[in-house]
């Protein structure tokens, strides 16, 4: 049997894929910075400012995955919270790296979570794999320097690395969509400035399906971005919402200069324009179960996803 560890295994994209991989007859152990007393999956205790990651938790593993990150949106971005942000990624995965470049028996392959932020803000501009990463801005440091260590990763473990560029998951229990359904309760739902801005998205199962794709796809290597072939502006993704869950609903702007007011640079992650395209995963064969965004979100709303 194969066995999958985990770091992040906890977070929104961890806990879904741990119970798919489960699922697929898997055995699935943790990685997390504290015992989880009610978790289901046995769980090892990692610590990145000991340096430490708690004995036996490499034995007989056979793929590693690694989706631990702070919550990019989950506090404004002050000085120690970017730092925070761009660490957690960083310094986990140099962790792992120094591990796993010691063991005696190397996993099959290193799958690592990344962020279609690392394009920048680019209008209206169609993004693949080969597009030139963007020059300005947080999210676009935060990610390079991710993607750095991920490669620098490789570099010293010399297995099979993968790298996924996840674009907007949409699932009801976090990320962006619970904030986007939340205003439909008083009738009303919102897009962001002019929301002509691309947003790039993915239902939690395929981004899930894709972690496991590279995990057992020999030929997959390097970076793969994982959206649907179907982005949408913000404007009209938010329409089409209202419309596939059968609300009554009316659809406003929250302004620009609001946004920013309230939410500082940290707006970037509502405002950016990202249209992206998951062009390697097309010439692989990847078939998305939710490729529409009217059958994704209407699946993780009824679902509970």
């Amino acid at each position: 049997m194969s066995k999958v560890l985990i770091a992040g295994g906890t977070g929104l994209v961890g806990t879904r894929l741990s119970q798919l991989l489960n699922e697929k007859g898997y055995e699935v152990v943790h990685l997390s910075r504290k015992k989880g007393t009610n978790s289901i999956y046995p769980t090892y205790v990692w610590d990145t400012k000991e340096g430490t990651i708690e004995a036996g938790a490499f034995d007989d593993v056979t793929h590693i995955i690694n989706i631990a990150g702070a919550g990019i949106a989950d506090g404004l971005w002050t000085d120690s919270r970017k730092k925070l942000l761009i660490e957690s990624r960083t310094q986990t995965t140099a962790l792992l790296a120094k591990y796993i470049s010691t063991l005696a028996q190397k996993p099959k392959a290193y799958v690592s979570a990344a962020a279609i932020g690392i394009y920048g803000d680019r209008d209206d501009e169609v993004l693949t794999e080969s597009s030139p990463i963007g020059e300005e801005g947080f999210l676009v440091q935060c990610c390079k320097e991710w993607e750095q260590a991920i490669q620098a990763a490789a570099t010293k473990i010399k297995i099979r690395t993968v790298t996924i560029r996840i674009g907007i998951v949409l699932s009801t229990k976090g990320g962006a969509l619970p904030k986007m359904l939340l205003p439909l309760k008083f009738f009303t739902a919102s897009y962001f400035g002019d929301g002509q801005q691309w947003y790039s998205w993915v239902h939690i199962d395929d981004v899930c399906n894709i972690f496991i794709k590279a995990m057992e796809t020999e030929a997959m290597q390097g970076v793969y971005n994982a959206t649907t072939l179907h982005p949408l502006t913000n404007k009209d993704l938010t329409e089409r919402m209202v419309k596939a869950l059968g609300k009554r609903a009316l659809v406003i702007p929250a302004p620009t200069a609001a946004l920013r007011l309230g939410m500082g640079e940290m707006a970037d992650v509502v405002l950016n324009s990202n249209k992206v395209l998951p062009q390697r995963l097309e010439k692989i064969g990847f078939s998305f179960q939710f490729p529409t965004f009217e059958e994704a979100v209407k699946d993780v709303v009824e679902n509970g996803k």
